[in-house]
Order: structure tokens, then sequence, then C-alpha cells
């Protein structure tokens, strides 16, 4: 048993996988979460500032959901990330959709195995052959 330390409340709890906050302190953040999605869908044009305060949820955290790609803002939002590649404006996530592209098709070619040398000709191989007279 894998016993933690809640970040948020400081709480003991069984630890099983993700952020090591406790059951209660995650049931709080989602409904954050769930606060400031509503927030948003209303006041497409807020600032990070102002989700912030209406919502009390610190702007690390807003990002931090940004970044996990939870919330997606319109092209007109003040809000802008920037791509952690290229730095190309970003709507949500870590990346734009070049640098996604890229990252797939490198894992896609790392992935690959690498191809079979071609077999040696046959005529170079002709002369080293031996031959029995009967």
């Amino acid at each position: 048993m894998n016993v933690r330390n809640c970040k948020k409340c400081g709480k003991m709890f069984n630890y099983v996988a993700g952020p090591p906050v406790c059951p209660a302190c995650r049931d709080a953040i989602e409904q954050k979460f769930q606060e400031v999605k509503e927030f948003v869908r209303q006041n497409k044009v807020a600032s990070m500032k102002e989700i912030s305060l209406n919502c009390h949820v610190e702007e690390r955290q807003i990002e931090q959901w940004i970044r996990e790609e939870r919330l997606v803002f319109a092209s007109d939002s003040p809000i802008k990330l920037y791509c952690e590649t290229c730095g190309a404006p970003i709507f949500t996530g870590r990346y734009c959709g070049k640098c996604k592209n890229d990252q797939a098709n490198n894992l896609g070619a790392a992935g690959r195995k690498p191809e079979a040398p071609a077999p040696a000709s046959s005529q170079a191989g002709s002369s080293a052959r031996m031959y029995s007279r009967k």
C-alpha cells in the first residue's frame, strides 16, 4: 500500500496514480474545473485574470487545464498560449498542429524496423564457389 500526504490539504491517503491529491481534493478540483468551464462558455472573451478572480481558481491551475487540453478557447479569446516547440500561438494543449504532426511522424519512423540490407549480387559470389570434377 502506497500512503502519501495530499499536496493540497496535507491529509494522508492511499495513493494509486495521478497527481498526489486525496480523493476529496480531487473532487474539489474537478468541481472548480466545471465552474471554470461554464464561466468560459458564458464569457468567451474573458481574460485569464477575470476567470481566476470570478471562479476563485489560481491562474496556474487554469493554464494546466489548457495544457491538458481540457479547456479550449475560441480564436477571438484574449487567452493565448504558445507552442513549446516553435512558439506559434495556440488555443489549447502544448504544441501547434504542425509540431504535433512532426512529432507523430518522428515517433512513427522510430518505431519501424530498419530495412534489411540488400542481398549480395549473384555475380560477386560466383567466383568464390567450389566445383568438383568427376
